[in-house]
């Protein structure tokens, strides 16, 4: 596991097929230099640091939050793995990771709330699922969650959701408890959204990865 994460991997040359003029493009370009196929995608083209930017400048609740700066899907993520170490502790540092990459997806199709979501039906959900795969095989997890932990990491985002509906998304206290879990006091005891510029954000993210990764070496 030593560097898994850290260590770029050779760009793969894409087909002549993929490339051609006129073609629809499914493919997105990342500052790393990689170019992802959102409908193939393959871990080769996963970098840690394109998730790590991608997701500190993607807006949670479509942007609809309290304070100077944006709520990212980065700083969701790293509260999401504070939540699922409370609920867990001494877990497998696999699942640890596994939950902060638990939204790696979105960035590239970005942050979508649930009611979108569901009226997109099958292609979102399949697209999510590929890009998943990919990134959990890039860094060693296995490219399908056991049952378990996807419903101890989902467990923690819901409770993260419930935490940020009303500390900044403008959601009152009884209206939370009707759309979200509502967690045992000590889960959330002490935490507080934080809002702060996305670089901030993205190397707390990069941190947090590479602390996560070296548990694993050690694991």
């Amino acid at each position: 596991m030593s560097g898994v994460g850290l260590t770029a991997l050779p760009i793969a040359k894409k087909t002549e097929r993929s490339m051609t003029k006129g073609t629809k493009r499914a493919w997105q370009r990342m500052l790393s230099g990689r170019r992802l196929d959102l409908l193939d995608p393959t871990p080769v083209d996963i970098e840690i640091g394109d998730i790590a930017h991608g997701l500190a400048f993607v807006a949670r609740w479509n942007g609809q939050t309290r304070g100077d700066w944006a709520y990212t899907v980065a700083e969701h993520s790293l509260l999401v793995v504070e939540i699922h170490d409370r609920i867990n502790p001494g877990c497998d540092p696999r699942w640890r990771l596994a939950a902060l990459l638990h939204d790696a997806p979105e960035y590239v199709i970005g942050d979508m709330i649930s009611p979108v979501k569901a009226a997109l039906g099958s292609e979102y959900r399949e697209m999510d699922a590929r890009l998943t795969a990919a990134i959990h095989r890039r860094f060693g997890l296995p490219a399908q969650l056991p049952a378990p932990v996807k419903r101890a990491i989902k467990r923690a985002d819901r409770i993260s959701a419930w935490l940020e509906a009303i500390q900044i998304a403008g959601f009152s206290r009884a209206e939370a408890d009707r759309l979200f879990p509502v967690p045992q006091p000590e889960i959330v005891q002490g935490l507080e959204i934080r809002l702060r510029p996305p670089l901030e954000t993205r190397n707390a993210f990069l941190r947090r990865f590479s602390e996560l990764i070296t548990e694993l070496d050690k694991y």
